[in-house]
């Protein structure tokens, strides 16, 4: 009979409490080894010098080195090892800084012994893990994030090609004078440019046009 190796896990966290209550949960875990339990950012860092681990389990609230910023340094220097991070901050925000940094999975503190063990398997294997709740919000997120990128991009196919040149001059500063002389039009046909911008967009003043070529990519900040 093959006996199965175990997912070796360290664990970065800056209670001691919660520390000795993970390693105590996993500690009869037939399919994991905890090789290690540190206190920070920085000590982890320095642990995965010495010690092989295929998972690990980072807070990311501690103080002296925040768990994202640990996460994404894991990413520069051990590749192979793959970070699940607990946390008690699951906004979004927080949630989308860890993945960027890296991160493969999120689960809230208050996770049950079964969940964590599933999340460490499946990180394990090449999977990313999310709380359902955290997943939830990532899909919501992101749905929306689509909706206003096609509001946007309906926005711009009201625009002819030539108001979009004009949107993109007014947003770069120039004055109606300047941009009659760029496009080689007269002044009275930018100002008309600009009202049928305005109108289209349902804006009021220049100041707005500038915010929509910022807001929509037109020009470089």
């Amino acid at each position: 009979m093959v006996t199965q190796k175990k997912i070796r896990v360290i664990l970065a966290d800056d209670h001691q409490l919660f520390r000795d209550g993970v390693v105590s949960l996993l500690s009869d875990a037939g399919q994991v080894e905890v090789v290690a339990a540190v206190s920070s950012g920085t000590e982890l860092l320095e642990r995965l010098e010495t010690v092989q681990v295929d998972v690990a389990l980072v807070d990311v609230g501690m103080g002296e080195m925040s768990g994202i910023e640990a996460t994404r340094l894991i990413g520069e220097k051990f590749p192979d090892v793959r970070v699940l991070m607990l946390s008690m901050h699951n906004s979004e925000e927080f949630v989308q800084n860890a993945i960027q940094a890296g991160a493969r999975g999120y689960l809230p503190k208050d996770t049950d012994k079964e969940v964590l063990l599933k999340a460490i398997s499946d990180i394990h294997l090449g999977h990313m893990y999310f709380d359902p709740h955290i997943a939830g919000m990532l899909v919501n997120s992101l749905m929306k994030t689509n909706v206003n990128q096609k509001v946007a991009a309906s926005k711009m196919d009201l625009l002819t090609p030539r108001e979009l040149e004009v949107v993109q001059l007014v947003a770069e500063g120039y004055i109606n004078k300047e941009i009659a002389d760029q496009l080689h039009i007269s002044i009275r046909t930018v100002d008309s440019h600009k009202n049928n911008i305005i109108n289209k967009l349902k804006l009021k003043t220049s100041v707005d046009i500038v915010k929509f070529a910022i807001k929509n990519g037109l020009i470089k900040l």
